[in-house]
């Protein structure tokens, strides 16, 4: 039984590299064990060896029994940046990106990223990813800079991503609200879901969704909320008329056609998930190597579904391998 894992998180050395070469809104400082920590405002972020070096990563996967894993960036993304500068460091990391998944393709493939605080030049670098550097997603983050992903600056983008049948991978960045969740770690223990369950729901009552079928959408931690909630957003396509001004069916008809990584280890949260969008519609994630991630209780959780082989294979590696071809 094949083992993907879809998320997951990697700086490329040449992105780091660019970070202390160039100006960027990120300042980059080291621990007492070498570890770049990368600065910013609000936060920062501690690259450990397997976010950055693939040799360490490839042997890491291998000791757990991984396949392949589907890299992507992570936080705080290119889009703290200029947007001058935002398109020169996602060019870099897509070519990083490709770098790795050219010369070792046995063990990963990744999605690119896209400077969208210039939307425009976003569907510039999408078709780059696409057709020249082999691209078949990207990972965009749950907003930019505050602004919402239905926001219409972003349709053109959109539309070319659906002409391509682009698989677009939302996962969490600073919540909307964020100075309420400044202790405790709520940002990325809360914030984070919640702002992915913000995001899939705009992004269905605004009509993006259904304008742009060609787009495959994964929502990264089990969706946040959506398993839990889509039944209210449901009563509230049938009780507001705003609700249904730019859908034409209620919001989890939609919804369930969306894809959910498994970066949510209870077995009771999992099948509420299952139950909600099928088997056929989750995909294996450790959200490896942050802190709160983990290879072992991805596999383990999932192992102890009580489901079909068949729907386990699924989850492990075939609907990832089905989505990205």
């Amino acid at each position: 039984m094949i083992i993907i894992d879809f998320h997951n998180h990697f700086y490329p050395k040449e992105y780091i590299e660019a970070l202390q070469t160039g100006p960027s809104n990120i300042k980059v400082t080291y621990d007492e064990n070498n570890n770049p920590l990368l600065h910013y405002p609000g936060d920062y972020n501690i690259l450990v060896p397997s976010h950055r070096d693939i040799d360490f990563r490839e042997q890491a996967i291998k000791k757990a029994g991984i396949d392949k894993q589907i890299l992507t960036f992570t936080t705080p993304g290119t889009q703290i940046e200029s947007p001058e500068r935002s398109v020169e460091l996602a060019q870099i990391v897509n070519d990083g990106f490709a770098r790795i998944k050219n010369e070792r393709s046995d063990w990963f493939t990744a999605l690119a990223t896209l400077p969208l605080n210039d939307p425009e030049t976003s569907v510039i670098e999408l078709e780059r990813a696409f057709n020249d550097l082999g691209f078949k997603g990207v990972m965009v983050f749950s907003n930019i800079n505050g602004i919402a992903l239905s926001d219409q600056r972003f349709w053109p983008l959109y539309e070319k991503a659906s002409d391509l049948n682009a698989v677009f991978y939302i996962h969490p960045n600073f919540p909307v609200g964020v100075e309420a969740m400044t202790e405790y770690w709520l940002m990325p223990l809360i914030g984070f879901t919640f702002d992915t369950t913000l995001a899939a729901a705009k992004l269905v009552f605004s009509g993006v969704v259904e304008k742009y079928p060609g787009i495959r959408w994964v929502l990264a931690h089990l969706g946040g909320a959506i398993p839990y909630l889509a039944e209210r957003l449901d009563r509230g396509y049938f009780a507001f008329k705003e609700c249904r001004e730019h859908i034409s069916k209620p919001p989890s008809e939609y919804l369930k056609e969306f894809y959910y990584d498994t970066v949510n280890f209870d077995l009771k949260a999992l099948k509420l998930a299952i139950d909600f969008a099928g088997a056929e519609h989750l995909v294996a994630g450790s959200d490896y190597p942050h802190q709160i991630g983990s290879l072992e209780k991805m596999v383990d959780s999932i192992e102890k579904l009580n489901i079909s082989s068949g729907e386990k294979a699924g989850i492990f590696g075939e609907n990832a391998s089905h989505l990205l071809g």
